[in-house]
This record gives C-alpha cells, structure tokens and sequence, in this order.
C-alpha cells in the first residue's frame, strides 16, 4: 500500500481537514498517477456535507483529475509512465453488460464504481483527487492532450464532459439554436463547446451581470430570465436547452421556450423534484430529459474536441489550506467559473 497525503470532509459540518490515505499497489492492469490539479465540483461539497445521503468518514473527494503517470503495471498497454492523465467521476466498472461494452460505462448494470464515495473491487471505500497520487486500473485512465494545459484540462473531466454529453447526442451544430440557462462551473463550458460546435448560442441566466463573460465565451445572445418578457420574446425559439443548474426552476416556462421537436435536458440537479405540465410536451412534441456524464470514449472524445478548439475551463488555482474557503465561495457563487487544488501544496 502506498501512503498519500490528502484533504478529507469527517463529518457533514466539520471543514475538511489534511489527512494521510492508502492507496492500493499498482497491479497489472493499473496505472499509478501523480496528482497535479483537481477541480473542486459543487457535487463534492453536496457528498461531504451529506446532501445526497449516507457517506463513510473520512472522505476524500474530487473527481476532476488531472495528472502524469509515474508507474504502470506490467499488463498496461494504454500508458506509459511520463503520460499526461485525468481521471474523471468513475475509475471501473463491471466491463461486461451491454452498456459497458457500448463504452456507457456510466450506466453499468451492476454499478459503476465512484471515484469517491464508492466501493472498489477491493471492498474498500474509493478516495478522490484532493490528494498526491491515485491509483486507478488502466481503461479508466484518460488521455489529455498536449493542447490542453493541467489546470485548465482538470475540470472537463466533470463539467466538460456533463456539457458536451448532451450537446453531443441532442445534435447541437450548425443552423441549431442551443440555449444554456445558468453561466456558472457547468454553463461556461457548455457556452464554448455549443459555440465550437458552430450552434447559436443563448445564454439564459437570472440577471445580467455576466453578460459580458457569456458574450466573451461564445454566446450570441444574453437574456435574463427575471425579466417576464424574455420568456415572451423567446418562446418557440430553441432547438436544444441545457439547464445547467441546480435550483428548482419553472420547467413548464423553459419548455414553451422550444421549438417543435425541440429538448430541454437537465444537468443540473435540484434537491427537489420538479412539476412537468404533460400538456407543455404533448402540444408541442417536445422532450423533456436528463443527462449525466459520458462513458470514457466519450470523455476522450470530448478532451480531443476541447484540445482542436483550445477550450479550457476558466478557472482560479487554490492551494490546499484555502479548500474550505473556496467551499464557501462556490456556494455564495463566488467563483468565475472553477476552483482547481494546486495538489503540489498538500504535500
């Protein structure tokens, strides 16, 4: 076992504390990964604090890793030791059901395994990137580029690839109109992957004050919807929604918004459930649906996408001793647009 120093939530209301976790010996078919950057998501501060349930203390969570590859195992054909890696939400599967050999590995039969927050093969609790090292089996193991720089490549592991997912499969592209509500950690990145895609691009959002960042990031249009009459002005208007946040909304309001055919898709999740009028999809052939991240194909897919069109998430760099601070910065939505730990300063 290898001895790794890490940043660990111990219960729900405690800030998180420096800690020393195990990392398992690097087996065939793993690959052991020198942590260089892991973005912070708002999800690993909803599983610290318990939001989602139930989880074992201490956790270590963070799964927007990004890395160099410092030892493979004999079996390993995908890497090599000096490699430039990220890890994203999952480090296995059961690699046998149907979705797993469709490279949908995020829908396993049996349970993908977390990279926090979940069990390993092993039995034990899975341990994420606020820490030096991880190791993670071989198919699990993205590839980043040279294109991409560490710190900015860290949070397309998560908001990269949960944006890009549904832009990609609801066939965003040119001559289609793609609205993104909500120009936070997920928004900003699905602003530029719709704009590369050569979609025209409307940012959604509940005032203005970041007009000029979502103009900057690729948007052709900025509406706040606090004002009555954008929903007025834009109805009918979009082929493609993105609803990237994670507060209740009036779902019955964004879907009047689309075009015939057209689809709002969730990537946000709200702590509540959310009231759907049958007659607002019925009247207008419309789909109402859910998105979470992709398999590992396409998460590669999605780095090689970003590395072409030189996207990366705008971020601001933190050391370790300001984790806690930038917990409490994520939820006054005081970040423009992702907090990413600087894993040298936890050594």
């Amino acid at each position: 076992m290898l001895t790794v120093n890490a940043y660990a939530a111990v219960s729900p209301t405690e800030p998180l504390v420096p800690t020393t976790i195990e990392r398992r010996d690097v087996g065939p078919h793993d690959v052991l990964i020198e942590i260089k950057y892991a973005g912070i998501c708002h999800s690993d501060i909803h599983t610290n604090r318990g939001d989602w349930g139930p989880v074992t203390y201490p956790m270590v969570t963070g799964h927007e890793i990004a890395g160099i590859v410092t030892q493979v195992g004999s079996a390993v054909t995908k890497h090599d030791v000096g490699d430039r890696v990220g890890v994203g939400c999952m480090v296995d599967s059961c690699g046998e059901c149907r979705y797993c050999l469709a490279g949908e590995e995020q829908f396993c039969v049996k349970g993908n395994v977390g990279t926090y927050a979940g069990i390993g093969k092993d039995g034990l609790p899975t341990h994420g990137g606020y820490s030096t090292h991880i190791v993670v089996t071989e198919a699990f193991v993205l590839s980043i580029p040279d294109g991409l720089a560490l710190d900015v490549a860290a949070p397309l592991l998560c908001a990269g690839i949960t944006t890009y997912s549904p832009l990609n499969r609801w066939g965003a592209g040119p001559g289609k109109k793609v609205a993104v509500v909500g120009l936070g950690g997920l928004g900003h990145m699905g602003v530029q992957i719709a704009h590369a895609m050569s979609a025209e691009v409307t940012v959604l959002s509940q005032s203005l004050k970041k007009q000029e960042d979502g103009l900057r990031l690729g948007a052709d249009h900025y509406y706040a919807t606090s004002n009555p009459e954008t929903f007025e002005t834009l109805a009918g208007s979009f082929d493609l929604i993105i609803n990237t946040v994670s507060a209740v909304i009036d779902v019955n309001a964004y879907l009047s918004l689309l075009a015939i055919d057209g689809a709002l898709v969730s990537v946000g999740a709200p702590p509540e459930p959310l009231a759907v009028n049958a007659f607002a999809l019925i009247l207008g052939r419309r789909s109402f649906a859910g998105s979470a991240i992709g398999g590992i194909r396409e998460t590669q897919e999605m780095l090689n996408f970003c590395a072409e069109h030189q996207l990366g998430a705008e971020i601001e760099v933190v050391a370790a001793d300001q984790i806690n601070e930038a917990y409490e910065r994520v939820l006054a939505s005081d970040v423009r647009y992702r907090f990413v730990i600087d894993a040298a300063t936890l050594s």
